[in-house]
């Protein structure tokens, strides 16, 4: 597909409406899809709603053509173009459909990638992973609208990488919209986000649509749907269970006990789970980490300005900031895979690296960018948390493996246990480190964006989880955009602010 073929393929070749009939997908031993219907047209939005590992991903997958529908006899899929031609073949059509996933995001961070905003908003053209030539000027300005659109104008010269978790996601967004394609595949590109970054990205999202371009959005959080949906389709165990046509003013009545389910706690309730959490504030402080006049720098940019501070056990913190603030920055730090700058300093109860590492959770969207295009098993994944690894060096002891085996059970993961880690769906593979994290007694909990990609039934038992951590003595640092995500016993805030020293509040 030629480079801006959005802007010169005539009007009837583009696509008035994609069909999937009685449609299956086999990967490996396990069925993803099985007789999946669904029909969309030119200007419907939709939202796919679904628990980890139901299909949405592969069902997206399907649409575009980067999969094959498993040969049945019963298997359509059917691109409509508004000429009239009807094509099987999905070559012509994926130049017209853009997706956009977290797959793609992880990709440049295991890569390491070197492009600055304006060379892989670029490769969005061409749906490369590197531009395969200069841009022209006519691209350079599409680029430049774009970026104003995701709410990052005077980017485009930045590293992606030095960007945060959200910011990437909108640069992602610009590279998905810069051809102006015709159908727009979002998949969970609602995690990482800020309540403000959330706005932008739906701001962007309608700014960036014409009358005619469809979209499907998939998310675990009702609320994060945008206004003007057309459809709400629920899919579970790889089918299809209910389609609903909102314009035909049809009440999606199980959207709020999909919300009920969720165990959300309402403010009034959550202020009565801090004012019951003494018990765990009035341990005695015992400090875990001490830092004294420390700087971080990521990518040699000033990320967080020297401050001192003090991690007591016991006292559960939540770090705040918009994207961009340093957060995910900050846990790696606190992790210790970053230091504090020259003259700063990092005191820990465990000094050794290895020792400290032992005795702490980790869950992070880095950690999973790592392991999501390796061949390690979900056992793998979870008995790695006995060495604070990605991989393993060894085989697992008869012990660990009894250990792996439980918390498989536990989260669900045990029919899991030998597939590897880029066949898993994102929140499958987010349960799995979740697990990798509780497979040992922890410490301290280190917890970014934690829930992300992650259903309802299975944020409930996370939550379950770390209650019970936190009873036993545990800590707990979290980063999240979301406040019914918050615990309770969580009385202390960390407002981090790019380039300048945190700010220490109470909630």
């Amino acid at each position: 597909m030629a480079r801006g073929v959005s802007r010169t393929v005539p009007a009837g070749r583009r696509l008035r409406r994609i069909e999937v009939g009685h449609a299956s997908v086999r990967l490996g031993r396990h069925w993803a899809l099985r007789d999946v219907s669904l029909d969309v047209r030119a200007g419907e939005h939709w939202l796919l709603l679904g628990p980890n590992g139901a299909g949405k991903t592969v069902l997206l997958k399907l649409l575009r053509g980067d999969l094959w529908p498993t040969p049945t006899g019963r298997e359509i899929r059917r691109y409509h173009l508004r000429d009239g031609e009807v094509l099987e073949q999905p070559l012509f059509a994926a130049g017209r459909i853009a997706y956009l996933g977290p797959e793609r995001q992880d990709r440049y961070v295991r890569n390491e990638s070197t492009l600055d905003v304006a060379q892989v908003v670029l490769t969005g053209y061409d749906d490369s992973d590197y531009p395969l030539q200069s841009a022209t000027r006519a691209q350079q300005r599409r680029i430049r609208q774009v970026l104003q659109q995701v709410g990052l104008a005077g980017y485009a010269s930045r590293a992606f990488l030095s960007l945060s978790y959200g910011q990437r996601r909108r640069v992602l967004l610009a590279r998905a919209v810069v051809r102006e394609p015709d159908l727009l595949l979002l998949d969970e590109v609602l995690n990482g986000l800020d309540a403000k970054g959330r706005a932008a990205f739906l701001r962007a999202l309608r700014l960036a649509s014409s009358p005619r371009t469809a979209w499907i959005l998939t998310s675990h959080r009702r609320d994060d749907a945008p206004t003007g949906l057309t459809h709400i389709v629920r899919i579970a165990r790889g089918g299809i269970e209910s389609v609903t046509d909102l314009r035909a003013g049809a009440v999606d009545s199980s959207a709020s006990r999909l919300e009920a389910r969720a165990g959300l706690a309402p403010a009034s309730k959550r202020k009565a789970q801090r004012a019951n959490a003494g018990a765990s504030r009035t341990r005695p402080a015992q400090p875990l980490l001490r830092l004294q006049r420390a700087a971080v720098y990521r990518d040699e940019r000033l990320v967080s300005g020297k401050f001192d501070w003090t991690l007591e056990r016991g006292q559960h913190w939540c770090l705040r900031g918009a994207n961009g603030a340093g957060k995910s920055t900050f846990i790696a730090m606190l992790y210790g895979d970053l230091w504090p700058a020259h003259g700063g300093r990092r005191e820990r109860q465990w000094p050794a690296t290895d020792d400290w590492k032992a005795r702490v959770g980790l869950v992070s969207p880095e950690l999973q960018a790592r392991y999501a295009a390796t061949r390690c098993t979900v056992e793998q994944i979870v008995a790695s948390g006995f060495h604070a690894s990605i991989g393993l060096n060894a085989r697992p002891t008869l012990a660990e493996l009894r250990c792996v085996r439980r918390e498989l059970r536990a989260w669900g993961l045990a029919d899991l246990a030998t597939r590897q880690a880029r066949e898993l769906s994102y929140g499958q593979l987010r349960l799995a480190l979740v697990a990798r994290a509780f497979v040992v007694p922890r410490s301290l909990w280190l917890l970014d964006e934690p829930f992300d990609g992650l259903d309802t039934e299975a944020r409930q038992r996370l939550r379950a989880r770390l209650d019970g951590a936190v009873s036993r003595g545990a800590t707990v640092v979290m980063a999240t955009h979301h406040e019914e995500d918050v615990p309770g016993y969580v009385t202390r805030e960390l407002q981090l602010r790019c380039g300048r020293a945190p700010v220490i509040t109470n909630r």
